[in-house]
């Protein structure tokens, strides 16, 4: 029935787009996407790397994903986490592997659960 996953979307409160830009960008790699003029005034921000589409949008009753997440594969998991420290990331690694890979979690600027995979 669904051919791929086209992007998942993480709810950030009102004004976060600066402090969302700053971490997906600098701290993930994320390249921004422009959005659609008739979407972007709505607010929130699109990011890629290079299949990967994430979207944040403005959620004005904003809560963090605390247990739902995306899970990102990884290219070179040790030089992402080394990175992400280097810029002042927390990482929770997660001793059990996933697949017999290693993976861990980490929180945006805005508490939502992201984890990482080797």
């Amino acid at each position: 029935m669904f051919s791929r996953l086209d992007h998942v979307q993480l709810a950030i409160p009102s004004g976060g787009e600066e402090r969302a830009r700053a971490f997906y960008v600098e701290v993930l790699g994320f390249e921004e996407v422009e959005k659609p003029p008739h979407l972007a005034q709505r607010g929130g921000a699109w990011f890629r790397s290079g299949d990967v589409v994430l979207h944040v949008g403005v959620d004005q009753h904003f809560l963090p994903a605390q247990k739902a997440h995306p899970a990102l594969r990884c290219k070179d998991y040790d030089s992402a986490l080394e990175h992400i420290a280097k810029r002042g990331g927390s990482v929770t690694p997660d001793p059990v592997p996933f697949e017999g890979r290693p993976h861990c979690y980490i929180r945006d600027p805005f508490g939502n659960r992201i984890e990482l995979i080797g």
